[in-house]
């Protein structure tokens, strides 16, 4: 399999994908490897986790500069990822103990009640390219520490970052055969729902997700789902200042390339500050930088996957057709490299499909509303239900418009960001289950009731 520098559409490098009968013979290992690790004290795994944790910071720059080389995205955010992956690790090595120790319920001189939690064995992660880092350690980092063995899939797009972070743990002194690494494609993924996991946690499109779902659900084992969204973002009249709104939420819609889940991919303005907004929202992405990610200074690098390119040109031209009116970018660059313009569209309807459609990429819709109303119907108006966002400088309008929508996360004068002690969860067709929070503990463990008559 060959792993292809987006920015310049050369070969880094060839590695060999793992065949189902290579991948039977990791999983055998796993499942010998993750008795003894799931007997030894949390104690112990935490020290693994913290060395991990430190190498992370150790080796920052060689890890960023790979990152980079296969995703295409600017050098200054493959820091920023592992700097927030270490920050999450960091978060749960804090509260690793509370939330995966045994809980006393009832301790009287007849009777006692507790609930302890058993790792679920050993679980598939099959994870995603756009932050393989921050996805990565959601679910492997909080597995590892509740007792359970790993195998994880790192996208095709992110293989060579994949093989940094299995290198990783052997550094920080994982037990072999804890974590293994299921190199491939398609048919890779394929071949490991074929195997007997305990539990599957997948990172991904809608499509894919949802194939998952059915293709595991006989085994009756957890199964969770973190998909895409189409995230709508709303601008009240009584915002305070509204070119730094406009500067903020076009940084929520484009960073990393709009390549995130929970990227703002469609804006609703209310008219009273629509044009000034837009104008700031426009000298904004006007001023960002586009080049070779290694480049400083860039803020729009290269698109990981060359298909996007082919759907965010499919999107303009759909939005044109039925009436909109593009203000900036619109087409792919010219030259090497999987490279997108910046793209505004305006005049746009909830019936174009960059308004309907997962985008990922860097183009936006924005959209004149006239009423809290108004904006409310079209931002419920989705498949979606990954996050929501209002800025507004009522707290209690805002949340008053958010807890009518139906999506994971709300944001009030904030977006595109996630935190470690929240969950990160998605309705509808964004997928279900939780991680990070105590609930992305308590994902990877069986809880058992002991009722024990003194």
């Amino acid at each position: 399999m060959n792993i292809i520098n987006p920015a310049t559409e050369e070969i880094i490098k060839t590695v060999q994908e793992d065949s189902p009968a290579a991948l039977h013979e990791k999983y055998t290992v796993l499942r010998q490897a993750q008795k003894a690790w799931g007997l030894k004290k949390l104690s112990e795994r935490l020290v693994v986790v913290q060395r991990f944790y430190e190498l992370l910071g150790e080796q920052i720059e060689g890890l960023a500069a790979v990152l980079t080389a296969e995703v295409g995205k600017p050098l200054a955010q493959s820091r920023n990822e592992i700097n927030g992956a270490r920050a999450r690790i960091l978060w749960m090595m804090g509260h690793a103990e509370r939330y995966l120790s045994e809980e006393l319920i009832t301790d009287t001189e007849e009777l006692q009640e507790k609930i302890s939690y058993e790792p679920l064995g050993v679980i598939c992660n099959i994870s995603a390219w756009n932050y393989p880092y921050l996805v990565g350690v959601n679910v492997f980092v909080p597995a590892l520490m509740a007792g359970n063995a790993v195998m994880y899939k790192p996208s095709e797009y992110a293989s060579l970052t994949g093989l940094e972070i299995e290198q990783l743990w052997k550094k920080a002194g994982l037990p072999s055969g804890v974590f293994e690494l299921a190199l491939g494609a398609k048919e890779t993924g394929e071949a490991l729902l074929e195997l007997d996991f305990d539990g599957y946690f997948f990172t991904g499109s809608y499509r894919t997700g949802k194939h998952i779902y059915e293709k595991v659900a006989h085994k009756m084992v957890p199964c969770q789902l973190e998909l895409g969204g189409k995230d709508p973002l709303y601008v009240a009249d009584d915002v305070l200042d509204v070119a730094g709104v406009a500067a903020g939420t076009a940084d929520g819609a484009f960073y990393n390339n709009g390549q995130s889940c929970c990227a703002v991919e469609r804006i609703y303005v209310h008219e009273s500050v629509y044009e000034a907004y837009e104008a700031a929202f426009l000298k904004e992405v006007q001023s960002w930088k586009i080049g070779l990610p290694t480049e400083e200074g860039v803020y729009i690098g290269a698109l990981t996957r060359k298909e996007q390119l082919d759907v965010l040109e499919d999107q303009v031209q759909d939005a044109l057709s039925k009436g909109a009116t593009l203000l900036y970018g619109g087409k792919r660059s010219a030259g090497k490299g999987y490279y997108f313009e910046p793209t505004v569209l305006v005049n746009v309807t909830n019936e174009m499909k960059v308004m309907r459609e997962e985008s990922f990429g860097p183009i936006i819709g924005i959209m004149k509303v006239k009423d809290d109303e108004e904006a409310l119907i079209f931002m419920k108006d989705t498949a979606y239900g990954l996050t929501a966002a209002v800025y507004s400088h009522d707290v209690d309008r805002a949340q008053r418009i958010l807890s009518d929508i139906d999506a994971g996360s709300g944001y009030w004068n904030c977006c595109d960001r996630v935190s470690a002690g929240l969950p990160w969860s998605g309705r509808k067709h964004s997928g279900f289950g939780a991680t990070l929070s105590h609930q992305g503990f308590r994902a990877f463990v069986k809880p058992k009731a002991w009722h024990l008559r003194k």
